[in-house]
């Protein structure tokens, strides 16, 4: 047997593939994960190898909380926590649970991309809300709530996939107000709300669920690996009940027992804490590293703010370029990167391209951007 490591989409052999968003093997934890099993079946007993309870069994919910009360610097209740299979299988269930066939949702503009087929797969219409620098135009949301009445406002505030922006502050405090006063709920996706490498974001959405109108989606894809296939939506008390009265959860009982016993020994070894802060090392070298070759190839071609999180650079061309007709030549020259397009709601921002610093090493992403500005000569 080959001894290669691969995935869905893995490159050819010698291509420096920037748009993966995906971390690097040398990311992946073997050892924490071999750890915290051996701490697990060293007292594990039958049962925990049961369903588990509805919401998620109580020992890992009070670990999360914790974890999360540390990293978001305010307390969090293990009683607004669920636990789910991952943010994706998260977006899926609230959309199954909170929207019907035909309701309108509003996203990002520009959004993550994989987000729309699920909304498409719900029957839902998606309306576009443009950001900045700062995160959704809240005058324009505005605008918009007096045209439609959205079932859900999905968000990514912290590190935007694939705008690498945060939301301010006083927007993500004016987005709650609007939530409240026009009736629709907000599901932010924060999974890269722990993954700041040199100032930290605005308190996570997560922390203002006192309205119900809040569902934060969590994930240990981003944080730990995505293979646990574990993550959690923290939210208020009346949104939890309903989540909890699905008969999907009902029938199946917890949605991820097993890998949260393996995540909740990781947390209370302390394993969990310091593999995070070894990714904000290495990801913040890997930001500079992107940051400083860029400027020597694309200064005089497109223009991008520094991330200080997350994934992912944000570059913008001239507004006539359609950056989706590079991708043949990128795939000549070995390299690669996600058009702008792919994260529009209605197909525009064609002149944009995403880069993800994640999957690469700093050597390998100098390369690969090296070889990016080829394709545009």
């Amino acid at each position: 047997m080959s001894g290669i490591v691969t995935f869905d989409g893995a490159p050819p052999p010698g291509t420096i593939n920037l748009g993966i968003g995906q971390p690097s093997a040398d990311l992946l934890p073997t050892d924490l994960i071999r750890q915290a099993s051996d701490s697990f079946f060293g007292t594990a007993q039958p049962l925990e190898l049961n369903y588990g309870v509805l919401p998620g069994d109580e020992r890992f919910l009070e670990s999360l909380a914790g974890y999360l009360g540390e990293g978001y610097g305010t307390p969090v209740s293990p009683a607004s926590l669920f636990v789910t299979g991952g943010s994706s299988q998260a977006l899926d269930f609230v959309s199954t649970v909170f929207s019907t066939c035909g309701d309108t949702v509003f996203v990002e503009e520009p959004s993550y991309f994989l987000a729309f087929q699920i909304f498409q797969d719900h029957g839902l219409n998606v309306v576009g809300v443009p950001t900045d620098v700062d995160g959704v135009r809240i005058d324009v949301l505005e605008a918009l709530l007096t045209e439609h009445a959205p079932a859900f406002f999905y968000t990514i505030p912290s590190y935007h996939n694939p705008g690498g922006h945060c939301m301010s502050a006083e927007r993500r405090g004016r987005l709650v107000e609007l939530s409240l006063r026009h009736g629709f709920l907000i599901v932010a996706d924060e999974v890269y709300q722990l993954l700041h490498y040199f100032d930290e974001p605005p308190p996570a959405l997560g922390t203002m669920t006192e309205g119900d109108t809040v569902l934060s989606l969590g994930s240990f894809s981003k944080i730990l690996a995505p293979a646990m296939r574990l993550g959690w939506i923290q939210t208020g008390p009346g949104l939890r009940k309903r989540l909890l009265e699905n008969g999907f959860v009902n029938s199946g009982g917890s949605i991820n027992h097993y890998s949260s016993h393996i995540v909740r020994h990781a947390i209370d070894l302390g394993l969990q804490q310091a593999h995070v802060k070894d990714l904000r090392r290495t990801y913040s070298g890997r930001v500079e590293v992107m940051q400083e070759i860029l400027e020597q190839e694309f200064l005089d071609l497109a223009t991008w703010h520094r991330p200080d999180g997350g994934y992912f650079f944000w570059l913008r061309f001239d507004d006539d370029m359609d950056t989706a007709t590079y991708r043949e030549r990128a795939e000549e020259l070995r390299t690669g990167f996600q058009p702008g397009s792919l994260f529009s709601s209605d197909r525009r921002l064609g002149n944009f391209l995403r880069l993800s610093f994640a999957h690469y090493g700093g050597d390998e992403i100098r390369e690969g951007v090296t070889r990016l500005r080829r394709v545009f000569e």
